[in-house]
């Protein structure tokens, strides 16, 4: 769960509030039912989506969203998993009681471990996490990433943590401006990858 909270963490701090919660939403689907951990990331998903929606200015939608997910973090330590959850609360108590709240005050940052985390902060599994995200919130070739998480870890694995996978996707995750020019880079290098592979592995058929 370490990587997929702090992908999604970094994520939301970067202002993707959209993609933040693809990061926690595969992993919250697996979840047993109404956990600590359950109610977390569906608060925290809620949470996202409060904030995404703000721009539509539907204040009702926006009003029910906020208790439903005031209500999954209540209970919660103020800080849970290294969240700061109480300032998540507070700040959808404040929309729940005045939808129009959200355009006089800007949604919280997320620490975590009292830290405002970013994508530059990121290790390699949370970026892996953020990368994958990313491609599809951007309309990037998801397997094309899925891929290269393949070879990143299979490099990892090898020793070689100067691998032009890993650089890659994480600087896929770090530099917005660059995104496209990475990911068609990136996607060189993953033909070239297969290409080998298939070569040596014709070898010995």
């Amino acid at each position: 769960m370490d990587a997929s909270l702090r992908a999604g963490v970094a994520i939301y701090n970067a202002g993707e509030f959209h993609a933040a919660h693809d990061a926690w939403e595969d992993h919250w689907l697996d979840l047993e039912r109404d956990t600590d951990d359950e109610r977390f990331l569906h608060g925290l998903i809620q949470f996202t989506a409060v904030v995404h929606h703000t721009a539509d200015a539907n204040w009702t939608g926006i009003r029910g969203l906020a208790e439903s997910a005031a209500e999954y973090l209540a209970g919660l330590p103020d800080e849970y998993r290294g969240v700061n959850v109480e300032t998540v609360r507070s700040y959808l108590r404040g929309v729940r009681d005045d939808p129009e709240h959200v355009e006089r005050t800007a949604p919280p940052q997320l620490t975590s471990d009292g830290t405002v985390l970013r994508p530059e902060d990121l290790g390699f599994d949370a970026s892996a996490v953020a990368a994958l995200v990313l491609a599809e919130e951007f309309g990037y070739d998801e397997p094309t990433f899925e891929r290269a998480v393949e070879f990143a870890r299979a490099d990892l694995d090898a020793g070689d943590e100067g691998s032009r996978f890993i650089t890659f996707l994480m600087d896929f995750v770090r530099q917005p401006e660059n995104r496209a020019l990475i990911a068609q880079r990136l996607g060189q290098h993953v033909e070239k990858r297969e290409f080998r592979e298939t070569d040596v592995s014709d070898l010995f058929e």
